[in-house]
């Protein structure tokens, strides 16, 4: 790539590590070199490169934030599907239980930088309430429930805030309950981000201690929907995800 645009190999070595923005004509350009030709989905890929150089509401939090911009693709999508296997999804949490999560894997970062990343968690929550919410579909493991984060006093606030978001009407939250036996997403979190208005745009999220990874292949991300339509069917109601809460409550 470097060489057909005879870029310098650093510029080539940010992009790809996500330390800065694309402009929308070397997005052009790209999408031409890799014989990219439906209309739409180039128009869609130019508007996000675009949108990246503009100031946004989590410009202010690029110093809490993982490589790769999750929280800007969360604020442009429609619906978000989550699985998580061993804690609740970041969109779910409430404070304290943000809190203890962020405190035991940063014991080295000052508070303010605590308070910060817990700041831009409870930002992106107000997705769910704002004029045009986010869809939000949450799978959790039934262990995630019994796990006690921050203590029982955190964990009563904890059973409250999911009931109370589960009550939203773009909420759907669903227990996978430890009898649906084995499954393929056992291994770790997994977040779809889906634009429905622009095809292929969909991407899969996979977070993990080793790096962060994204999946964009049409054919992959259709692989892990039907996966995740598969664990649905595994899951409990709504209805009876809230009883089960509600019977953990002192």
């Amino acid at each position: 790539m470097s060489r057909h645009f005879e870029w310098h190999s650093a510029k080539v070595t940010r992009i790809e590590n996500a330390r800065v923005p694309v402009n929308a004509r070397d997005v052009n350009d790209l999408l031409t070199l890799y014989g990219v030709s439906d209309p739409a989905y180039r128009e869609a890929l130019l508007a996000l490169a675009r949108q990246s150089k503009q100031r946004t509401w989590w410009t202010d939090y690029r110093d809490v934030m993982r490589p790769g911009n999750f929280v800007g693709m969360e604020a442009d999508a429609s619906i978000t599907r989550v699985w998580e296997p061993i804690v609740l999804p970041g969109l779910l949490q409430c404070e304290d239980y943000m809190r203890a999560l962020i405190g035991i894997g940063r014991r080295n970062d000052t508070r303010e930088s605590i308070e910060r990343r817990v700041s831009l968690r409870r930002l992106r929550q107000e997705r769910l309430t704002a004029a045009s919410p986010l869809q939000l579909v949450a799978l959790f493991d039934e262990s995630v429930i019994h796990r006690v984060v921050g203590g029982p006093a955190v964990m009563q606030e904890q059973y409250r805030k999911i009931i109370d978001v589960a009550a939203l009407p773009n909420v759907s939250v669903r227990i996978v309950p430890f009898t649906a036996g084995e499954h393929p997403f056992m291994g770790g979190p997994i977040t779809f981000l889906e634009f429905p208005d622009v095809a292929h745009l969909d991407v899969i999220y996979l977070e993990g201690l080793a790096g962060d990874y994204y999946e964009e292949q049409p054919a992959e991300v259709k692989r892990y929907r039907d996966e995740f339509e598969r664990l649905e069917t595994k899951a409990l109601s709504e209805a009876s995800t809230v009883r089960l809460i509600e019977r953990l409550l002192a």
